[in-house]
């Protein structure tokens, strides 16, 4: 028994300095949620169905306690979420098979809100993104990337924050939003090492774009994006980290995203 005893007082020793040593490895700083709640207003793309969350049962059970269960249907790209590399990229990385080091870790906010507020179909450039690190520092390999356009401040009014209210095939015609430059997409991938990008509107491309190249160029790399990232406003250019989990769908192109930022203190 008396070596029972000290097994487990060693065990135990050992769960609490693990415990503390994760602790340390994560930032204490403030938390800030980076996704919008999932009803009735989520914004889809003009041809999605709508989220329609639906009850099963709720209220007081027969036995006396109270029970509410319920059932939701959804498409995979709407409100925030996952763009896997296979949504664009035969033979890429499908929702379950992105690496789970690739949706956490440091990041930064790229913020071209000033180009964008007089240009709804204005495209980040190469050049947006050599000035940001000519003011913040060389965007280091393994970062998570975040494009900061200013159109979070619209979700979920559909006509602001899409350019159309209108849904259906003719609507995405009327689409109008900023996005990423082909151009910078492929700088990115030809001269950093970025393990992930994201941004504050419904597409990595610009609302008119009918060829999708960034998210052509970005997925045959295997890095995915995250879109309708939700108050990029609250976080600064660097100093934070991130987690970005999707929901886990075999071969899924995409998925629900609960991505949050870790400030550093």
């Amino acid at each position: 028994m008396k070596w029972l005893s000290i097994l487990l007082s060693l065990a135990l020793l050992g769960a609490i300095g693990f415990s503390q040593n994760r602790s340390r490895g994560l930032p204490t700083g403030a938390i800030v949620d980076l996704s919008y709640a999932f009803d009735p207003e989520t914004v889809y793309w003009p041809t999605a169905e709508p989220f329609l969350l639906e009850k099963d049962f709720e209220g007081v059970t027969e036995q006396g306690f109270y029970y509410s269960a319920y059932r939701y249907s959804a498409a995979e790209h709407g409100g925030t979420h996952l763009d896997a590399p296979v949504h664009f990229a035969k033979g890429r990385h499908s929702a379950d098979e992105i690496p789970l080091e690739q949706l956490l870790g440091t990041a930064i906010v790229i913020d071209v809100t000033k180009q964008c507020a007089s240009n709804p179909d204005y495209r980040i450039t190469t050049n947006d993104l050599l000035n940001w690190e000519k003011a913040h520092g060389k965007i280091g390999a393994g970062t998570i990337v975040l494009l900061r356009t200013g159109f979070g401040k619209h979700y979920p009014d559909r006509k602001k924050y899409l350019g159309t209210a209108e849904r259906g095939p003719a609507a995405v015609a009327q689409l109008h939003f900023p996005g990423l430059h082909p151009d910078a997409a492929h700088w990115l991938v030809s001269n950093r090492s970025i393990k992930a990008i994201g941004l504050d509107t419904a597409s990595i491309d610009f609302g008119q774009s009918t060829k999708f190249e960034s998210h052509q160029i970005l997925f045959d790399k295997n890095i995915p994006a995250f879109e309708n990232v939700a108050n990029l406003d609250k976080l600064p250019a660097r100093g934070f980290s991130v987690i970005a989990l999707p929901m886990k769908i075999k071969g899924g192109s995409g998925g629900p995203l609960r991505i949050i930022a870790l400030l550093n203190p």
